[in-house]
């Protein structure tokens, strides 16, 4: 599946809603088409009293416990955004208005396939603009102890992860994959998120998992999956966390073209590499799909 050219939108209005896996409260969304440009905004119809409005960027992300947050200079906030930005950057929807009646976006499954469906039937629009895409020209690399994320210079965009979790459950699992819609969709989509029984309590004390269950989260109790389903795939855990790990990526404002390699890494990890790469102008450039933009025009 050829990456995109062209700058797109959805073609309609994409609804879809259920509850936040922390605040456990019920939200619904709506995904509106939005100029070329524009990016991904994100706007709570629920505010009234200041700026509603959100932008998707590196910067506004506030908080990354079990999720990432974003806020704009009023303090509104939007909560586990990271499925759905997912979901836009490997369907290559570049410009959207995220229209949401709560403070944190639905979990649906757990997984970013949920968000595919939706924007499928929506279906998406092209615009008459190139797609900008992000190029890394040097590594960049952060550090915390004994985790690590890092970007790399490469022809097309690539994801490869690690985790190691001391459960049978889950164990030592590595992925290493070209990465573009088709990968997406077949490899990392359905994957959900995953949680252990005996934080639940914890977590919960701290106004957090609410909305969790088994309906929309892998629960691991000691060395058993307690989901009556079982796993989607064996290694889906690691799998999920590379689909965090691109949808964390895509707050850099467009598409990559170049390797992300995450070790032990969750989305503060990924936020901190996100500043770090803006902080770094030599190390990355824009640039379009300049031969595929000669023959499309």
């Amino acid at each position: 599946m050829a990456a995109p050219v062209f700058q797109q939108t959805v073609r309609a209005p994409a609804l879809f809603a259920g509850v936040g896996v922390h605040t456990g409260e019920y939200t619904r969304v709506t995904v509106r088409p939005a100029a070329a440009g524009a990016g991904i905004v994100f706007v709570r119809t629920d505010v009234r009293d200041r700026d509603n409005r959100v932008p998707a960027m590196g910067e506004a992300v506030c908080k990354t416990q079990l999720g990432t947050v974003i806020g704009n200079a009023d303090g509104v906030t939007v909560a586990t955004i990271e499925h759905l930005m997912s979901a836009f950057a490997m369907l290559g929807v570049d410009n959207a208005v995220v229209e949401l009646d709560g403070p944190e976006m639905p979990i649906m499954d757990g997984s970013a396939a949920p968000f595919v469906r939706v924007l499928d039937r929506a279906g998406l629009r092209l615009q008459d603009a190139p797609r900008d895409y992000i190029e890394i020209l040097d590594a960049v690399e952060v550090v915390d102890g004994d985790k690590r994320a890092t970007l790399r210079p490469a022809d097309g965009f690539e994801v490869a992860f690690e985790i190691a979790f001391p459960t049978a459950a889950i164990g030592r699992q590595v992925i290493d994959l070209f990465m573009d819609e088709a990968a997406f969709r077949t490899e990392l989509a359905d994957c959900r998120t995953f949680g252990f029984l005996r934080e639940v309590e914890a977590l919960r004390a701290m106004g957090l998992a609410r909305g969790g269950s088994m309906e929309n989260a892998v629960v691991i109790d000691g060395d058993r999956i307690l989901n009556p389903e079982g796993l989607r795939r064996p290694d889906e855990f690691v799998r999920h966390k590379a689909l965090d790990a691109i949808g964390d990526l895509y707050l850099l404002g467009g598409p990559l073209l170049g390797r992300f390699e995450g070790v032990l890494a969750g989305h503060g990890l990924n936020n901190a590499l996100v500043r770090a790469l803006l902080a770094r102008p030599d190390a990355w450039r824009w640039t379009t799909l300049a031969e595929e933009l000669r023959q499309a025009v």
